[in-house]
This record gives structure tokens, C-alpha cells and sequence, in this order.
């Protein structure tokens, strides 16, 4: 019986450890998908208002519209924007239903989010406020230990969209959905028109060091503690 404990703490420090990762980039990512700047960084950059005819004005409204869309409970989206003083339907019907596989995606995003994070917060805080001071440790180790493994993954992903995106990219694609409604015309298609493939590079690299930040943050906090506690323990051990 005396085996169960141990067994069960070992099980939720692993747990942690590697929920840790999936956290911190699923809110990378929910960061990134409801950051205006990002879509509007995007449409100076790659000149998305020369390349559609819309003013900048209006690409605003269309970044609002699709972060308002991606976290309400409407199906299907319905923007309109103006274009040479008339509006119009920017997304065809085509484009509409990839939206909705994409929502589906960014849904399973926050669901993983929350998951994850009650997890993390739970064991953080059961951790963090019993009163053994080895608890505290076991978390700093296991903040240390899931913050390494982040950075290794943002490592992989790093090097892997650097050395050749448009695999990367598309391979994303294959994995993430089970049709082609993906696949869309650069010369009519507004969705390609508004996110051409160079501001997916901008955006996985700006979720990857999203990541990578939160990562050495927490892991320096926690090494930072870890490495108090040792001096502290090595000070009393002098003063015996």
C-alpha cells in the first residue's frame, strides 16, 4: 500500500511534465489567433491592401470579423467588407466551409488549453501550498523538466519550418484536415489573398517564440528557486 503514494505522485509529475508543453504553445497559438496586430502586421508587410483593392480600413474590419467569428457560436461566417464604394461577400462558399474546419481547429486548441491548464494550475497549487517544502521542489523540478522538453520541441518545429516551410506547411494541412478545401486560387480566393503562405512563416515563428518565452520564463523562476533552496541548505550546513 505504502507503493500506491509514490507511484501516484510519479504519475502526476510526469503528467505535468509533459502537459506543460502542449500549454504553453496551445496559448501561443490562442494568442495568435486573436491578436489584431499580428493579421494587421501581416497585411502591411505582404501589401495584402494593393494586393486585394481593399482599404485598410476595411482589411481591419475582415481581421475583427474572423477573430470575432473564430469565438462565437456562429457556423458559418458572413463578412462583408467594401471594396471601390460597394460592398461585397468577401469569402465564397468554398472558403466559408475551410473557416469552419479551421474553427473546429482553434476550438480544439482552447479545449486543450483548459485542459491542460486546470491540470497544471491544480498540481501547481497543491504543490505550492503544502506545507513539506520537498513539494515545492518536486515542482520546481517538474517546471524545469517541462520547460526543457518545450524548448527541445520548439527546437524541432523551429528548424523544421526554417530549413523548408512549404512542406511543413503542407504537411500541417494533410494532417489537420480530411478534405482540399484548403487548396484555393491566389488570383480569386480573399482567404489566400488576405494570409498568402509567407505570413503562416511569420505567424508558426511568432507562436514558436510565444512558446519558447513562457518556457525559459517559468524555467528560470523555478531553476532560480531551485538553486535559492541548495544555497540556503548548503549556508545552514556551514553554520553547523
Amino acid at each position: 500500500m505504502e507503493k500506491i503514494p509514490k507511484i501516484l505522485g510519479i504519475i502526476t509529475k510526469w503528467g505535468f511534465i509533459l502537459c506543460l508543453p502542449a500549454l504553453l504553445l496551445t496559448a501561443s497559438i490562442s494568442w495568435a489567433v486573436n491578436s489584431q496586430w499580428l493579421y494587421e502586421n501581416g497585411f502591411e508587410k505582404y501589401n495584402v491592401s494593393q494586393t486585394t483593392s481593399l482599404a485598410n480600413a476595411e482589411l481591419e474590419r475582415a481581421a475583427s470579423g474572423l477573430i470575432s467569428y473564430f469565438n462565437s457560436d456562429e457556423e458559418a461566417i458572413d463578412l462583408t467588407v467594401t471594396k471601390d464604394g460597394q460592398p461585397f461577400t468577401l469569402f465564397n462558399q468554398r472558403e466559408v466551409a475551410h473557416l469552419k474546419d479551421v474553427k473546429g481547429l482553434i476550438r480544439l486548441d482552447y479545449w486543450v488549453m483548459l485542459g491542460t491548464g486546470i491540470y497544471a494550475i491544480s498540481y501547481a497549487g497543491i504543490n505550492l501550498f503544502w506545507r513539506r517544502k520537498e513539494y515545492r521542489r518536486r515542482l520546481a523540478w517538474s517546471v524545469v523538466g517541462g520547460g526543457s522538453i518545450t524548448l527541445g520541441l520548439m527546437l524541432v518545429l523551429g528548424l523544421a519550418a526554417i530549413l523548408d516551410f512549404d512542406q511543413f506547411f503542407l504537411q500541417f494541412h494533410l494532417f489537420s484536415f480530411a478534405n482540399d478545401l484548403w487548396q484555393l486560387d491566389p488570383t480569386k480566393d480573399y482567404l489566400i489573398m488576405l494570409f498568402p503562405q509567407n505570413f503562416w512563416y511569420d505567424a508558426t515563428i511568432f507562436c514558436a517564440l510565444g512558446t519558447v518565452v513562457m518556457a525559459v520564463i517559468l524555467a528560470g523562476v523555478a531553476g532560480g528557486y531551485l538553486i535559492s533552496t541548495k544555497s540556503k541548505a548548503a549556508q545552514k550546513s556551514i553554520d553547523r
